[in-house]
């Protein structure tokens, strides 16, 4: 399990690095978006990931990597989004945001890790789609979660989702970053 921190640690100084410097870019701009944006935003890349698995071909010229990037950040942003609520400011700085980051990274690790035990590393033997399939299936409960005001009567909620989302793109990031993405 050590080499599996030691490559999350690698796949989320990658991300984190890229949050960093769109921060610099645009700074906090994301605070104005509703978490259904940003869980509509998830949608997007997972479905333009899907897309490129499926037809193997894209008319932009960016692969599955930095969509899967995407979606960590914007799943952080999102989690950011559900303790701070939606506003019509950027009413935070860079280095508030950097430190809203690692709170939630440092949680959904963590969260990865406790499953990852007792799963017994299950992800290395998964194929990438797989990941892709339950993302997308993720955002669909997330949506109806959100369509229903948050409320649940025995499912987890949105913050659980996101953590789940944020996971799975990060499982996809080692096996593309370290070459481990032939088909289980």
């Amino acid at each position: 399990m050590e080499d599996t921190k030691s490559q999350f640690n690698t796949v989320i100084g990658i991300c984190r690095e890229l949050y960093i410097k769109k921060l610099k870019d645009y700074g906090a701009s994301w605070r104005i978006m509703r978490v259904t944006s940003i869980t509509d935003q998830i949608f997007i890349k997972a479905q333009r990931i899907r897309t490129l698995e499926t037809t193997g071909n894209a008319m932009v010229d960016e692969g599955i990597f930095p969509e899967f990037i995407g979606i960590v950040n914007y799943g952080i942003i999102g989690l950011i989004q559900l303790e701070l609520g939606d506003t019509m400011i950027q009413d935070i700085d860079t280095t508030k945001a950097i430190e809203l980051y690692d709170k939630y990274i440092t949680k959904t690790t963590e969260l990865m890790l406790a499953k990852n035990h007792d799963y017994g590393e299950a992800w290395r033997l998964m194929r990438i789609n797989s990941y892709t399939d339950l993302i997308l299936s993720k955002i669909f409960r997330t949506k109806q979660i959100e369509d229903n005001k948050g409320a649940t009567l025995v499912s987890e909620g949105i913050d659980a989702n996101y953590m789940d989302m944020i996971n799975y793109s990060l499982f996809a990031l080692i096996k593309l970053h370290y070459g481990e993405s032939k088909e289980a």
